[in-house]
């Protein structure tokens, strides 16, 4: 175990960084960020701030030098750099789930294999891919680049209609190496924040039902609206996911329900999520304290929810209801010291909680 009062090194200076490091310190650690951005989100309530690129060799021994375990807070971490830290110091998630996620074919395959359902995909490298992956799929689908892309970035939607042209769409997302996921009728999106430590304890927060817009989750609400047994089958896959990577940390997992109540993994982020975020409001114990938890040793802790609740994305100027919302009975704003509001930039988010039924 690593005791309270060691240091935790996150590599990434987002939201998601400021809230582990404020987790942390509840449990009496320091933090130390490593981040190029000067004055980023979680160098404002971290302890240290490295400010280096995060392939920066001389930054990293820097990093495990200070810190007794390093976590991070995005997947676009270069795996090299995690492969480096791993040599001196902990690093988990490990660098082995980080590569994973990286890349979206590995991802499908590694939840295939696992026996975890998914969408029909198939792989692109190339325009001629393309086209005989869409006569395969109807010529419908979603085409993502297999690396980078979030919130809807990277993606070119097909969806069947005359004047769809596949060299276009391939160029669109820049001729990079791809997938191309065949389109599903889903009645609505769910997903799992699951967290697992050292030993192979695994615990799963309740599932949450999400509403994305223009590719952002807009909103997470708990309840959902889907049976028990559907919730049941989204909670196995998660587990089968943390035992397969031999995962440590939170990770968040998401999924597509069908109308026959068949589940489909869409993704998965080897991270604390941001359809997790309604936990630090509703449970005793958020998914960011949990991480913190899996991570360092400590005993995880109880996923139960003492409240209903809605968690909602302040999105670029949204960032002005902020006031009025504080109004608001039941309301718990998180905001996200972010300088510049703008168009599809995640400022803060707020969770109303209500009495539970």
């Amino acid at each position: 175990m690593i005791s309270p009062g060691s240091t935790i090194g996150i590599i990434g200076g987002g939201q998601l960084g400021r809230m582990l490091a404020m987790a942390a310190a509840r449990l009496g650690y320091k933090t130390v960020i490593l981040e190029p951005q000067e004055n980023c989100p979680a160098a404002q309530v971290a302890n240290e701030h490295i400010v280096a690129a995060y392939d920066d060799r001389n930054a990293l021994e820097q990093l495990a030098e200070l810190c007794d375990v390093i976590t991070y807070e995005f997947e676009n971490v270069p795996v090299d750099s995690a492969e480096i830290l791993s040599e001196i110091k902990p690093v988990f998630p490990s660098p082995g789930a980080l590569k994973v996620s990286q890349d979206r074919v590995s991802e499908k395959r590694f939840l295939n294999n696992a026996g975890i359902q998914t969408t029909q995909w198939l792989s692109v490298e190339n325009e001629g891919d393309l086209e005989a992956a869409l006569l395969a799929f109807g010529g419908k689908g979603i085409l993502k680049s297999r690396r980078f892309g979030y919130d809807g970035k990277g993606q070119v939607k097909f969806s069947g209609k005359k004047g769809e042209d596949a060299k276009k769409g391939f160029a669109a997302i820049g001729s990079v190496p791809s997938i191309l996921e065949a389109l599903v009728d889903f009645v609505c999106e769910i997903s799992v924040i699951a967290a697992r430590d050292e030993a192979g304890n695994i615990k799963t927060y309740d599932i949450t039902e999400n509403v994305h817009k223009n590719g952002i989750l807009a909103t997470s609400t708990v309840p959902v609206s889907v049976s028990s047994t559907v919730a049941g089958l989204a909670a196995d896959a998660a587990r089968k996911l943390l035992e397969g990577l031999t995962y440590v940390g939170i990770a968040g997992m998401e999924f597509f329900v069908l109308a026959n109540g068949t589940v489909l993994a869409n993704e998965f982020a080897p991270r604390v999520h941001n359809s997790g975020h309604w936990t630090e409001a509703a449970c005793a114990v958020s998914q960011f304290e949990q991480h913190i938890r899996a991570i360092t040793g400590l005993p995880l802790g109880d996923t139960r929810r003492h409240s209903d609740c809605v968690m909602e994305n302040l999105i670029g100027d949204d960032i002005a209801k902020v006031p009025e919302i504080l109004k608001e009975a039941g309301a718990v704003v998180q905001l996200y010291g972010k300088a510049e509001a703008r168009p599809g930039r995640k400022m803060g988010h707020v969770t109303r909680i209500t009495k539970r039924l």
